[in-house]
């Protein structure tokens, strides 16, 4: 059973423990889910419609009031769809379209003052946002297993980027 990333990432989360709408939202907030998947609130609830309605998730019937308060588990075939699609995400070989890359592409169309303000400008982002995950990494700390591995990959592409980057514009040594 193919699921999309956000169905993934949905479905890990309950796999992992019962949750409502609510404490999804935060928990996505939290581990910055929203910077690599396509989670905004209101598709929390359509996604959790959908997960239910193709048997991979249950809700406990006494809770039936508001959706927000509804707390879903994954049956075994969501945990077994959960699965079968990490597997399949970790090693999927596409390649990621990176807007960075049709700049770059296009350098003959700007001068190297704009580039180089560009890259400056890149440079200031990735530090901030390696400041931000660095923080939230640290504190949400003791953090499970797949929050920490998820962290890790994306602290290591950001500071291949800040590195990339080092060899191109002037960087400070913070």
């Amino acid at each position: 059973m193919e699921l999309t990333p956000t169905e993934l990432a949905i479905l890990g989360l309950i796999a992992e423990q019962p949750r409502h709408g609510y404490d999804l939202d935060q928990v996505i907030e939290q581990r910055g889910f929203r910077r690599w998947a396509e989670i905004g609130f209101s598709s929390i609830y359509y996604v959790l419609t959908k997960l239910e309605g193709r048997g991979l998730i249950e809700s406990d019937d006494a809770q039936t009031g508001a959706k927000s308060r509804r707390v879903f588990h994954a049956t075994t075939a969501g945990r077994h769809a959960a699965k079968e699609s990490a597997v399949t995400f970790i090693a999927d070989q596409r390649t990621v379209v990176h807007p960075v890359l049709v700049g770059l592409a296009n350098l003959s169309l700007i001068s190297e003052e704009d580039y180089v303000d560009s890259l400056q400008r890149r440079l200031i982002w990735i530090d901030k946002r390696i400041s931000a995950v660095t923080a939230a990494e640290r504190f949400q700390s003791p953090l499970p297993r797949p929050a920490r591995e998820v962290f890790s990959y994306s602290l290591s592409l950001l500071e291949a980027e800040r590195s990339w980057l080092a060899t191109r514009v002037p960087v400070s040594n913070e």
